[in-house]
């Protein structure tokens, strides 16, 4: 079950950040979590990193906190540590992997571009290299697709995840981890489907019902198409893939899969690795 403690979300203050840092900031709130809030600084970049305010805004917006009270005194009363940490100038990736290397993560949180690829200030490879090397979890937040955190109320609106599925890596204990983090988040009535792209779908043992074996919907062709159709068409709130390396179709995280997936994808992606 992902239940993550720690929580980083690097931001660059633009809007496309803004989709995603609302979904930690709810994340953190609903699992207790410590939220560090990451900024790598640029040379030029003279705005104020410390009065950074859409903690209190959010707070305010979702009626967690009433106006005349300080945003510490709320997250403490709340029970949510949420830390604003600015980076001196560096390579991005860099600065995040540094600060990864000394305080490891149970969750990221990144923006991407939707239907353009990561964010601007993620281009390039720079958002999968920060999601292999930092060994943990991370949700990809498309900007302009539909979250599952309204931004205005602060509501969770989790209730159908996708779940891709192949023989390798073995899927009983992603798909467990990612409807343990969707159930601790949403209720337990969030629904899964699973998803295999090919003739030979894996046999997926149900958690409750070992000896049951859940249904995998099968698609043929090319599995970026087969996972976006599906996508369109079932309409989840959320896809969760596991990171396979070149072992099996998903090849996520280490190729190109997940980045085809994640310009093209409807809702945000969680992305687990195998040994999660």
């Amino acid at each position: 079950m992902l239940a993550p403690r720690t929580i980083v979300h690097p931001t660059d203050f633009s809007d496309t950040s803004m989709e995603a840092f609302v979904h930690a900031l709810r994340i953190a709130l609903a699992m207790k979590s410590s939220l560090a809030i990451l900024h790598v600084s640029a040379a030029s970049d003279e705005r104020n990193w410390t009065a950074f305010p859409y903690v209190r805004r959010a707070l305010l917006d979702w009626g967690l906190m009433n106006e005349h009270e300080a945003p510490d005194a709320a997250c403490e009363r709340l029970g949510v540590n949420v830390a604003k940490i600015g980076l001196a100038p560096q390579s991005t990736i860099d600065g995040i992997l540094k600060f990864l290397d000394q305080r490891p993560a149970d969750l990221i949180v990144l923006a991407t571009a939707a239907r353009q690829g990561v964010a601007r200030w993620l281009h390039g490879s720079i958002a999968e290299k920060l999601a292999r090397h930092a060994k943990a979890p991370a949700l990809f937040v498309p900007n302009k697709a539909r979250g599952f955190v309204d931004p205005a109320r602060g509501e969770v609106h989790l209730k159908r995840v996708l779940i891709p599925v192949d023989r390798q890596p073995a899927p009983a204990a992603t798909v467990s981890t990612i409807m343990g983090f969707a159930h601790a988040l949403a209720g337990i009535d969030v629904e899964q489907r699973l998803l295999h792209v090919g003739k030979h779908p894996p046999e997926v043992k149900r958690h409750n019902v070992p000896h049951r074996a859940a249904p995998v919907a099968i698609r043929h062709g090319d599995v970026v198409d087969g996972i976006i159709d599906a996508a369109n068409d079932w309409q989840p709130d959320l896809i969760g893939m596991a990171t396979a390396g070149h072992n099996g179709f998903l090849d996520a995280l280490r190729g190109s899969t997940t980045e085809r997936v994640l310009r093209r994808a409807p809702c945000p992606l969680l992305a687990v690795p195998a040994t999660s």
